[in-house]
Parts: C-alpha cells; structure tokens; sequence
C-alpha cells in the first residue's frame, strides 16, 4: 500500500510518499485535493494539520490536544488549541495586505471569544494555518470516503512515538529559526526507522522549508504505522464532530 505524510508548506503540501518496493519521494503540490488525485485510491495519508473542527472551544483543546501533551514535556507547546469552527471559517478570502490579515483576524478572535468556554481569541499561530485547516475540512465534507484514508498526526507526537515514547530533547526551531541541532537529532531518528541520510539532507522542493520536509517524512511514518494497525489514536477511540468527521491525533 502507498503512504503519504504531508504537511503544510508555503507553496501548499508538501508530501513524502512510498510506494511499495520503492524508495521514498518528496513533491509539492498546491492544493490538498490536487495531491489526493495524485495518489492510488487505497493510499494512506498522515497530515500534520488539525482535523474535525469544534463548535464550541473547549479549554486545552479538542480532546486529542490534552491527551498528547503530557508526553511531549517541553515540546508540548508544540501543540495547541484549535478555535471554533465558526472562528475558522470568519473570514475566507485572500489577504492583500498586512492590515487586511491583522483585521481578520481579530474578526476571527472575536467569533473564537464567542464560542469558546472559557472565551479564548484566536492565537497568531492557529490563524497562520487557518486556510489549510478550512482546506481539509472542507474535502473531508464533500467526500466522505476519504476519512477512512486520511487522518490527522502531529510531527512531534510522532517522533515521541517513534523514539520509544520518549520526546526529543531539543527544539527543531529557536525563535522562528530551524535549529540545526534539533534537526540532526530527529534526522537520526527517521534513519534508525528506514530513512536514508542523503535523502533527508536534499534540499525540499521550492515552496517548502527544511522543517516541512522532516516533518512530512516523519508523517510518512505514521502513515505506514496506521496502515498496518501498529498506530494509537489519541482518544482511542476517536471522538468525532458534527459533520461525522473523526478527530484524533494518530502516532
């Protein structure tokens, strides 16, 4: 079976696939659906994005959001609460200027502080990737069939699990800035599970940062993991919203 991990990268998603007897491959495709047609129809896809929104924001999250974060220690900042739904979908068109994107979303966190107990704004780092939530919400509404294929993990939920449940010890980032240190630690990582070193140290396709690609490559993982029935859903088993999506954090 194929498996794909993705992640979202500035030119779209960026995902690493494997198909069987095949080496692992790395591409960049501009929308979620685009990359989904390009895959066989029994593929299984790992992403690194929030999916099953709430309609109500409850404190710590989602659900999967509590359960996970005691195991990252000082990475669990990593992982965060998901706003609304109503939050998320305030405002959909594009931005023409950094005003624009700073009224949106205090629109947003104002609709978020509306629906969400206790009230709680938007957070810059949720609004970043609020398009590519939308963008997998609304293909897992209008074709159902693929919530058996795709599912929600989380980069550093999944080196933890991949790292005998331990969490890394150092930051893939320094204010912003990837830390080559924390780089090299989860490189090494990745190879002890199948990865080659030289293809983890190639220069990702452009629109996509060094994170993205180390990331996909550990979503690839846990593709794989699901496929054969090794993976843990975190709850177990998954809650779901109210479009009948599942929501859980696979690792």
């Amino acid at each position: 079976m194929t498996v794909v991990g993705v992640d979202g990268c500035r030119a779209g998603w960026i995902a690493v696939r494997r198909d069987p007897g095949a080496a692992p491959s790395v591409a960049v495709f501009p929308s979620f659906a685009a990359l989904l047609d390009a895959l066989p129809a029994d593929a299984t896809v790992a992403v690194d994005m929030p999916i099953g929104l709430p309609d109500v924001s409850q404190k710590g999250g989602r659900g999967p959001e509590s359960l996970v974060r005691p195991l990252l220690g000082n990475r669990q900042s990593s992982v965060f609460a998901i706003p609304s739904r109503a939050a998320l979908y305030t405002h959909t068109d594009g931005f023409t200027t950094i005003e624009a994107w700073y009224a949106a979303h205090r629109q947003a966190s104002e609709v978020a502080k509306a629906t969400s107990d206790p009230p709680r704004g938007v957070s810059i780092q949720a609004f970043g990737i609020i398009a590519k939530i939308r963008e997998i919400d609304a293909v897992l509404i209008a074709r159902p069939e693929l919530r058996r294929r795709v599912f929600e993990s989380h980069p550093e939920v999944a080196f933890c699990r991949l790292n005998e449940d331990q969490a890394m010890r150092l930051p893939k980032k320094i204010k912003g800035a990837v830390n080559p240190a924390g780089m090299a630690e989860r490189k090494a990582l990745l190879c002890r599970h199948g990865y080659v070193r030289g293809f983890l140290d190639r220069t990702p396709p452009p629109g996509a940062a060094a994170d993205d690609f180390l990331d996909a490559a550990a979503m690839m993982l846990i593709a794989g993991r699901i496929a054969s029935g090794e993976a843990r859903p975190f709850p177990d088993p998954p809650l779901a919203d109210r479009f009948g999506i599942p929501v859980a954090i696979w690792a």
